[in-house]
């Protein structure tokens, strides 16, 4: 219950102009090394959040690897908005660019079984 007499500053209400700086998204951070010690219920949250935030921002994940024949990159982008099909774009040093399209399940299996390598 409130009174008349009660201050502006007691009510939460902000009566000056803030000039916030622009903030990174959330989805900005999203990064996973490997190999982690992340358990595998973490792994599935992870890549789920990964997925939504793949659907509903124009963003793409990749997965990254080196070996001794080079750098190999595998980005993963949304393929249409209901957020079932992706497109998978594998490039290899040697071999260059291939693409291909896959559905959600599949790309949810294939990163979690890439991000739970030892």
């Amino acid at each position: 219950m409130t009174s008349e007499r009660q201050h502006p500053r007691d009510r939460g209400i902000d009566r000056a102009p803030t000039h916030r700086q622009p903030i990174d998204p959330p989805w900005s951070g999203l990064e996973l090394r490997v190999p982690n010690d992340r358990s595998r219920e973490s792994l599935i949250s992870f890549v789920e959040c990964v997925l939504v935030e793949l659907t509903h921002a124009d963003v793409g994940a990749e997965y990254r690897s080196s070996n001794v024949w080079g750098v190999k990159r595998t980005q993963y982008i949304a393929a249409e908005t209901t957020g079932q099909l992706f497109r998978k774009r594998h490039y290899d040093e040697r071999l260059g660019w291939h693409e291909q399209t896959m559905s959600r399940q599949d790309v949810r299996d294939e990163l979690i079984n890439r991000l739970a390598r030892p």
